[in-house]
């Protein structure tokens, strides 16, 4: 089974990124997770461009989605939302409206954040972003707060209760995907 991790944060040190990372760690056994990192490369949406050939970084996130069975998003949180660059990428992967590659596409929302509240507001928007293009949006939640203090300087968790939470959310994901997955093969 093959997972998609989409940060929703740019810097290079992305304590998001990290968290993938960790995810990454944490999976049970015959799952993979692959790191997307294209979210840069997204260029604005524009309907026109869009009714052409996509822009190549568009068909990359698209294809990738696609080839994936399952989806893990990790956003930080700005001005209590998720950041524009993550929405616009959303924007190009829920097109065409009804037959997108998020279609039935079962998705988990982690966060992390440098404040007390770990993007719980960010989650909670993409989650509904998600769910609005279609996506099969697992109920599960990790807010990692305080995120500059949770990750040894290798990018492991320091704290039992964050690998515990991550594990959570991925046996959730895998068990909503698997049956997906069992059928598609």
């Amino acid at each position: 089974m093959l997972i998609l991790g989409i940060s929703g944060s740019l810097r290079r040190d992305s304590h998001n990124t990290r968290l993938l990372r960790a995810a990454a760690s944490a999976l049970p056994e015959n799952v993979e997770l692959v790191a997307w990192q294209g979210l840069k490369a997204v260029p604005p949406y524009d309907e026109d461009d869009d009714s052409q050939t996509p822009p190549p970084a568009v068909a990359e996130l698209r294809a990738a989605i696609a080839n994936a069975d399952a989806l893990l998003f990790a956003t930080p949180e700005y001005n209590s939302s998720i950041p524009g660059q993550l929405k616009n990428a959303l924007d190009w992967a829920s097109r065409p409206a009804g037959a997108s590659v998020l279609k039935n596409k079962p998705v988990a929302v982690i966060g992390a954040s440098t404040g007390m509240f770990g993007a719980v507001w960010a989650q909670a928007e993409l989650r509904k972003v998600l769910a609005a293009a279609g996506a099969r949006v697992i109920d599960a939640e990790l807010p990692v707060p305080h995120a500059h203090e949770q990750f040894d300087e290798g990018g492991a968790p320091l704290a039992g209760e964050l690998r515990a939470g991550l594990k959570q959310v991925l046996t959730d994901l895998v068990r909503e995907t698997r049956p997906l997955a069992a059928a598609a093969y």
